[in-house]
Parts: structure tokens; C-alpha cells; sequence
């Protein structure tokens, strides 16, 4: 006879031999299992795929720079962060979750040489000059994406809540520079007349387009050309009144 799985069934009442494991129960111990021939034991189902998250978060950023936020899938992230798809979400929550992440550790570690010239230069002018020439230098660095990834993330993008976000980093960095160059309009060391919030959006400007400039094949010395013509706008010094 055979049950519904089709596998043989023993007529009741008769009595089934026991093998070696069947006499282990009776004796107390416990036989140990024979593998069958051209079998292995598997992984144990259910244990998550350990891996180094920051490596992980390193390459979804690249990812993300080189491919924007909307042109870049889950299964993209997961094929080069080399994880499925329930570790992502477990280790980093969703696909939006993990772009700010992104985000973050970018501003932190390759997007924050305006942050550093804004403070550590003695003027306004310095500290623009600054920035246009060390965005010429990032934003065409060999082997990472070209560019700068606040900038090329929010391209064609149809999330709301990322295109704002990332307009509201691009305009932070503008506010900045126009509280430093009315300070110095303040302080006398640019002319009175200065139009700090137009300076300042000329700027964020310039940085924008050498960002997409790279994108387009644009070395290090023509964004760096690009830059002195940009200074030129800059009034040079301003009159002191006491």
C-alpha cells in the first residue's frame, strides 16, 4: 500500500525491523546518523550572512554616486554590497533609509571641504577660492564616480522627500557662504555694497556646475581654470570705517 505522497505504507500489526538507530533507544544512546552517499550537510536555513556593514556602506555609496538615488534598485544595492536583500533591510532599514546614511557619511567623508574652508580661512574670498579649487581636485578624483553625489543624486529623481532633502543640503551650503560674506561686509573687509546672498548663490552655482563638468569629462586643471575666472567677480577689499 502507499499513502497520498505515494510512499509505501506496512500493513498493520507487523512489526518494523530495528536498525541500528532503533537499537540505540533501547540501549540508551543515540546512533550517530549515517550520511547517505553524495550527500552533504548543509547550512543550518535561517542564519543571517554575516558582513562588514561599513564595507556594505561604502558601496551602496558608490552606488548612489555614480547612479543617482532613483536610477539605483534595491537588487543593485544588494548585488554590489554583496548581501541579500533581508540583510539590507535588517542592517540598514529601507532603500531610503540607506540613501540618507549615504548621505551623511558622504558630507562627512569626501564632502566636507567647504565646511573645512569656511572655517579655517581668514576671509570670505579665501575660503570660496578654497573650495572651487579643492572641488576641482574631489570632484575628478581617480577611481571614485566623478562629481559631487548631492549634486548627481537629485537628478531625475521622482521622490519628493529626497529631492528636498538634498535641495535643502545644497541651499544650507549656500546660506553658509552668505553668513560669512556678510560678515565680512560687516567687518569691512569686503565693500559695503557687496551683495552677500548674490555672491553666494554665484557660488554655489560655480560648484554645481563643476560637479556636473566632471560628470562630463572635465579634468582637475580646467575646473581649476574655470575657478580663477570665477574669483574674478570678487571685490578684492573693502574700506574700513573704525
Amino acid at each position: 500500500m502507499v499513502d497520498d505522497q505515494g510512499s509505501p505504507q506496512e500493513p498493520k500489526g507487523s512489526a518494523r525491523p530495528q536498525g541500528r538507530r532503533g537499537q540505540a533507544r533501547q540501549e540508551g544512546r543515540t546512533a550517530p546518523d549515517a550520511a547517505a552517499p553524495g550527500r552533504t550537510r548543509g547550512k543550518p536555513r535561517g542564519r543571517p550572512r554575516s558582513f562588514d556593514r561599513e564595507t556594505a556602506l561604502e558601496k551602496a555609496l558608490l552606488a548612489y554616486w555614480e547612479h543617482g538615488y532613483e536610477a539605483t534598485s534595491v537588487s543593485d544595492l544588494t548585488r554590489v554590497m554583496d548581501i541579500g536583500a533581508p540583510s539590507l533591510y535588517a542592517a540598514f532599514g529601507d532603500k531610503r533609509s540607506l540613501f540618507d546614511e549615504v548621505v551623511q557619511v558622504y558630507g562627512a567623508r569626501y564632502g566636507s571641504f567647504a565646511d573645512r574652508a569656511l572655517a579655517e580661512e581668514p576671509t570670505a574670498r579665501a575660503a570660496v577660492e578654497r573650495t572651487l579649487r579643492e572641488a576641482a581636485a574631489a570632484y575628478t578624483e581617480p577611481g571614485r564616480p566623478h562629481g559631487c553625489l548631492v549634486v548627481h543624486a537629485a537628478a531625475n529623481c521622482s521622490t519628493p522627500e529626497v529631492e528636498q532633502s538634498l535641495r535643502a543640503r545644497r541651499n544650507a551650503n549656500i546660506a553658509a557662504f552668505e553668513r560669512r560674506i556678510g560678515a565680512d561686509v560687516a567687518a569691512g573687509t569686503l565693500p559695503a555694497h557687496t551683495d552677500a546672498a548674490a555672491l553666494a548663490r554665484h557660488t554655489g552655482a560655480m560648484i554645481q556646475g563643476m560637479s556636473q563638468q566632471a560628470r562630463d569629462g572635465a579634468s582637475r586643471e580646467e575646473l581649476e581654470a574655470v575657478a580663477d575666472i570665477a574669483m574674478t567677480v570678487w571685490p578684492r577689499t573693502g574700506t574700513h570705517t573704525g
